[in-house]
């Protein structure tokens, strides 16, 4: 008996290891496209594919792409290279659609369109990707459409008439990316429960469970032999468990939630790493060819060509039957058998999926609703603010050392390499140093959170220091390296913890429905910070004004944060029921 059962731990730790690391490898593939093209170069690239099909403002006869490679001959040829033409400042409109836009307008427009069909997408897809054996088949067809559209750049000149068509692209690959991702953090809860130090511990309760119910102690002697231990499959502890389990029920919890953040943030090490390295050679290329866009169009196909090479093992190793993490849809939400004894089979149609899905959505945030999960709400509450806080950070930093700094563009983009190294050193160290402490989730998460404050803070200080002192306040280009380090250790265990946190938040079988509002909740801030930023620049004439903005938003999500009650949360989550919730809608009202 012994043997039979070391063989079947066995048997599922090498499945649950081929399982992981197909997540991981994901991680890994998918990563480098927002490193290295999206944050980077596909903005430059929309723009210069905009420039070299557009004319210089205000009588549109001139090619832009004329004037800057007449303008960039004579730089070339003239000792100050600080004196470049006018002609070349001017202002260069594309005829896009019917209308004249300017050329950097494009790219942002472009970025536009494809965030709103991103988010249309996820809501879409929600309840399919909740649905254990079409998650990898959703995973897998957006990351070959993202993937695809991305390396279909290397094969379209911005010389050729259908030009136009790198918008699309651009647009496949965002959606793509996104989607996917999305159906990878939903594999996210289950892998934490299905870890060997999680399990093992639910192993140790039954085992003395069985030896308490021979010896006639804790078991109800009318109770059905045959009923389980856990009442639920992703709910090991009811709100009626025994007062004995209380204790295994903590250790639990403790273990889930370490498991979490810390397979969460291997993945954003390993996907730092790979955006690194392939940024690096990325930048031979874009170097050796003065940024053509021919040389920006093959960095692009390289984040697609490994986008889709080491998607690969995902596609082998991540499960494709009801063994995947999550319980499905239809024990959930009655989508896939309503209306039917459970194990029918019904007929599966594409569109009944996605109109489910935006029903959901709305019954999400319906009040009631909310209520019955106000800890997850809460959190997406403070994640509205941090998100777009950190992001803000990191483009208003960039802005600053440009305008204010006189940082050179060699020097920014090393700051833009420092960020993601420094990354995966938090990403790794952190859930080190969570253990050795004991530390919560929360915990380290409002640790991360205070600390990242504490940037921006710095920045205000230079109003004392500038001017005063040589160093100190950020007024020299080298606390900018030194920041960069400190931000990025910051930012890439923050990025880990997040999507950790809200893990322990979801309503078992929901994952990928709620991840997409995780998402969304993401994209939607992002116009907010660059907004507020941008307006104070402007009315100020001093874009340093912004830090005493940006510490505000973070701190006005640290009490949200703080608020959240995580044990609640994860029982409110266990025992929520959507069928049930909405039976008893349709039954009373709202």
């Amino acid at each position: 008996m012994l043997f039979l059962r070391r063989n079947t731990n066995n048997t599922a730790s090498s499945a649950y290891k081929k399982k992981l690391h197909g997540w991981l490898s994901y991680a890994f593939a998918s990563e480098v496209f927002v490193i290295v093209s999206l944050t980077l170069f596909l903005p430059i690239c929309l723009e210069q594919f905009a420039r070299d099909n557009g004319y210089l403002l205000p009588l549109r006869t001139e090619r832009c792409s004329a004037v800057q490679a007449a303008t960039t001959t004579r730089m070339t040829m003239t000792m100050d290279a600080r004196t470049p033409s006018s002609d070349a400042t001017g202002r260069c409109v594309v005829w896009i659609a019917g209308v004249w836009i300017d050329t950097a307008s494009f790219s942002l427009y472009v970025y536009s369109i494809s965030v709103a069909l991103q988010a249309i997408t996820v809501i879409s897809m929600g309840g399919i990707a909740d649905h254990p054996p079409h998650r990898k088949t959703l995973l897998l067809s957006f990351a070959s459409l993202g993937s695809l559209a991305s390396t279909l750049f290397l094969l379209l000149p911005s010389s050729s008439p259908l030009w136009h068509l790198s918008a699309l692209l651009a647009i496949c690959a965002n959606i793509g990316f996104g989607a996917s991702v999305v159906a990878m953090n939903a594999y996210l809860p289950g892998l934490a429960r299905e870890a060997p130090e999680v399990v093992g511990i639910l192993e140790e309760e039954s085992a003395q469970d069985e030896q308490r119910g021979s010896e006639g102690e804790d078991r109800d002697v009318n109770a059905d032999p045959s009923s389980p231990l856990i009442p639920r499959p992703h709910s090991p502890f009811s709100s009626s468990s025994h007062p004995a389990h209380s204790d295994v029920k903590a250790r639990y919890d403790a273990a889930l939630s370490r498991t979490t953040s810390r397979i969460s943030s291997l993945g954003i090490a390993l996907g730092y790493g790979a955006g690194i390295f392939l940024l690096l050679v990325a930048l031979v290329p874009v170097t050796l060819m003065r940024g053509s866009t021919f040389a920006l169009r093959v960095a692009i196909g390289l984040s697609g060509v490994w986008w889709g090479l080491f998607s690969v093992p995902a596609w082998l190793w991540l499960p494709s039957s009801s063994s995947a993490s999550g319980a499905g849809a239809g024990g959930e939400e009655g989508v896939w058998d309503e209306g039917e004894g459970e194990g029918t089979k019904v007929h599966w149609d594409v569109k009944r999926e996605i109109g489910a899905a935006w029903v959901r959505l709305g019954d999400m945030l319906r009040w009631r609703e909310v209520k019955k999960l106000r800890n997850t709400f809460k959190y997406l509450a403070a994640w509205f603010l941090l998100s777009d806080g950190f992001t803000t950070i990191t483009s208003t930093a960039i802005l600053f050392g440009k305008t204010s700094l006189s940082m050179s563009p060699s020097a920014l983009i090393l700051i833009g390499v420092l960020t993601p190294l420094s990354g995966i050193l938090g990403s790794l160290l952190w859930p080190k140093f969570q253990a050795r402490m004991g530390w919560t989730n929360l915990r380290v998460l409002v640790t991360l959170v205070v600390l990242a404050s504490l940037i921006p803070a710095y920045g205000c200080l230079g109003f004392v220091f500038q001017g005063r002192t040589r160093f100190g306040g950020l007024t020299t280009q080298g606390e900018m390296f030194g920041l960069a380090v400190v931000f990025g250790s910051v930012y890439g265990a923050f990025q880990g913890y997040a999507r950790a946190f809200y893990a322990e938040l979801l309503p078992p079988g929901e994952e990928a429905r709620w991840y997409g509002l995780f998402s969304i909740t993401d994209k939607s801030s992002s116009f907010l910070g660059p907004l507020v930023v941008g307006l104070i620049a402007d009315m100020t004439g001093n874009i340093r004004y912004a830090f005493f903005f940006l510490v505000v938003m973070i701190w006005l999500a640290v009490p949200v944060l703080m608020s959240v009650d995580v044990q609640r949360g994860r029982e409110d989550a266990r025992a929520y029921d959507y069928r049930g919730s909405r039976e008893a809608r349709m039954g009373g009202g709202l």
